[in-house]
């Protein structure tokens, strides 16, 4: 399992899956592929130098989730581990759209399209995001 950002995949996030993660029949739970991606944007914005916390307290905004979009390909399994990647799709003023892929080696599990907002921690309304992200992000592309 790969960490950090990779010159052709762009940001991938190790996840082991462990028994709270599956349901009934042995395989991750559907909603626990969100909660993996979750953990992998939050790593990639920690990686490209902002912490979520940081971000609210001193700019006073906050990413959140618009929309996604998921296509379940494969399932996932007790023990299994995954690599959950992050790469920009698009950039707009107050809003960012990532691509999303869960892997275990070879084989694609997931693909995802999450498109997210930059609201003012304040009142949920959309605002800019701020320059410094920005530029972090257009090194990404």
């Amino acid at each position: 399992m790969s960490v950090g950002f990779d010159s052709d995949a762009g940001f991938r996030w190790p996840v082991r899956v462990y028994w709270e993660d599956t349901d009934a029949g042995g395989v991750v739970y559907y909603a626990n592929y969100l909660k993996f991606m979750e953990r992998a944007r939050t790593e990639w914005l920690r990686a490209l130098g902002f912490e979520q916390n940081e971000l609210r307290r001193s700019a006073g905004v906050m990413f959140v989730v618009r929309r996604v979009e998921v296509d379940y390909l494969a399932p996932a399994r007790l023990n299994d581990e995954i690599d959950v990647g992050v790469s920009v799709h698009a950039i707009g003023r107050a809003s960012l759209s990532v691509k999303q892929t869960l892997a275990r080696g070879p084989v694609r599990l997931v693909s995802a399209q999450v498109r997210l907002a930059c609201v003012d921690a304040s009142n949920f309304k959309p605002v800019k995001i701020p320059s410094p992200i920005l530029q972090a992000l257009a090194q990404e592309t």
